[in-house]
């Protein structure tokens, strides 16, 4: 049971008609008791594998994605995916959580993603990303020597009707916005290092954007990239951004570079060190 005064405890009102229909919430004098933590099961099979914990707390954890796996089961008996390695290290470290993902990230781009604890976590969690409170911040490799004038990508996105897979700047799609800013170039190479903050979450935003500006991310065949450099789109999550659901902290993860990262400056930059 959390304790909190009854001025300082500011739960939703749908949950708070929940908990309250449950017994899970006591007043005691100019207290309330309330039990945000029931003991909780979840479809989410356990699957251990190698996990980086960026931040835990008792109500959100940030772990870190490598590239090429997938955030949730997408279909039937999938266990090899984000979430069945946070259902695991829930059960090896004795947390009865459901697994709440507050943002998903492509199969091959890694870096921070976002997890509530329980559900007053999840609504709070998830209000910010509907407000564009949770800020995140990637890095990319892109083709080309980006114009130091690109500041910002404003461009719907829609489905392709020609590839089941892609999107597309689309007249008709959905309000997308991408921020960008140059961090180098490497003109000997024809590529860029770039830093997008996301003002909207479409579904490959990042990638569709940067396509569309004439400068698709190295790897990203997908929209237009070249294999020549990386084998995947070159897209890191480097820091994310939020307020803690529970007491208002604003909180600043950072995701190290990947070694794909440090190898492809190193070789573009003509250094052997990062």
């Amino acid at each position: 049971m959390t304790t909190a005064p009854q001025s300082s405890l500011h739960l939703p009102e749908k949950l708070a008609s929940k908990l309250a229909h449950r017994g899970e919430i006591v007043k005691a004098g100019d207290r309330l008791r309330v039990r945000l933590f029931p003991e909780e099961t979840d479809p989410i099979k356990a699957y251990w594998t190698e996990l980086e914990v960026l931040y835990e707390d008792d109500f959100c954890m940030v772990v870190n994605k490598p590239a090429g796996m997938l955030v949730h089961p997408t279909v039937p008996d999938q266990v090899e995916t984000l979430a069945n390695a946070v259902a695991s290290y829930y059960a090896c470290s004795g947390q009865q959580h459901r697994v709440r993902h507050i943002h998903r990230l492509d199969e091959y781009t890694t870096g921070p993603v976002l997890y509530a604890k329980n559900e007053f976590s999840q609504i709070r969690l998830d209000e910010a990303m509907r407000e564009k409170a949770i800020e995140r911040i990637y890095v990319a490799f892109v083709q080309g020597v980006v114009d130091p004038k690109l500041r910002k990508i404003d461009a719907p996105i829609g489905k392709d009707r020609h590839h089941k897979q892609r999107r597309r700047v689309s007249p008709t799609g959905d309000h997308a916005v991408t921020h960008v800013e140059l961090i180098e170039t490497f003109p000997h190479a024809g590529v860029s290092l770039v830093r997008l903050q996301l003002e909207t979450g479409r579904t490959h935003q990042i990638r569709v954007h940067m396509s569309h500006a004439g400068h698709p991310l190295l790897g990203d065949t997908l929209y237009g990239g070249s294999d020549e450099h990386a084998a995947y789109q070159a897209l890191h999550g480097e820091l994310l951004r939020f307020e803690h659901p529970m007491y208002g902290e604003r909180l600043e993860v950072k995701a190290p570079w990947t070694s794909m990262f440090k190898q492809l400056y190193a070789k573009f930059s003509g250094s052997n060190t990062v």
